[in-house]
């Protein structure tokens, strides 16, 4: 068993007025070489967005882009036809594939809308672009892991170019559960939302991430209220 740990009060931290954000990764103007990647997983960014203000549009080529608002809504336009809000309770993929340009903006001119954009290296490269989008309202379960993305589109969640799951479970104090590894050579990265929990007997508090890889499985135990995303990615990159 391997593992890696990144508190929150560690990460990369750009502050632009209109934008907070916090990166796990080397992302922008922080650089870390000891923090550019956990296996396909590239970026991990949270981002608070001041009322009314967003990204212009900008490109994307070969990347997963997965977008999860946890609070408010986050208004989402690309070069492939879609314009669509995404809300907190959603999950979001874009798949850039070829090469797509989008544009994302705080919907709301009254609240802030916080969310984490996520980057995952593709399994194929000059794929068709893609969009998917779910609300997991409908398929969230207390005290256990739910799946939210998978690379099966006949699967629960949204769907991506990659052999990778991604699981949100909601915790009450003293629950507990097992995480089993869903291919060989995967790993985990544990990203804590909200409370505390711990891994390995590693006490994890909001924004830590915790990474654990040459397991078949592993248990999480809340130790209070708590809700964790994890994401199960290969741990080897390839060339890109």
């Amino acid at each position: 068993m391997n593992t890696v740990i990144h508190r929150a009060k560690t990460r990369g931290e750009a502050n632009h007025g209109w934008l907070n954000s916090n990166h796990t990764f080397s992302f922008a103007n922080y650089h870390n070489p000891e923090r550019m990647n956990f296996g396909v997983l590239r970026v991990l960014n949270d981002d608070i967005v001041q009322k009314g203000m967003g990204f212009g549009t900008h490109p994307h080529k070969n990347m997963e882009i997965i977008s999860i608002p946890l609070k408010g809504d986050l208004e989402h336009k690309d070069s492939i036809g879609n314009i669509t809000v995404i809300k907190e309770g959603d999950v979001q993929i874009l798949s850039a594939g070829t090469g797509v340009t989008h544009s994302e903006y705080n919907k709301n001119k009254d609240k802030k809308v916080e969310f984490l954009q996520i980057w995952v290296f593709p399994k194929t490269k000059n794929t068709v672009p893609r969009y998917d989008q779910i609300s997991i309202k409908d398929i969230e379960k207390d005290n256990e892991f739910y799946q939210v993305l998978s690379p099966n589109k006949e699967e629960q969640g949204v769907w991506l170019n990659q052999d990778a799951w991604f699981h949100i479970g909601k915790f009450t104090k003293g629950t507990s559960d097992e995480y089993k590894i869903k291919k060989e050579g995967n790993g985990v990265y544990a990203f804590v939302l909200e409370g505390e929990v711990e891994i390995n007997n590693e006490k994890l508090t909001p924004r830590d991430g915790y990474g654990i890889w040459d397991i078949a499985s592993f248990k999480l135990k809340a130790s209070e209220n708590a809700r964790v995303l994890l994401m199960e990615v290969p741990m080897h990159a390839g060339t890109f």
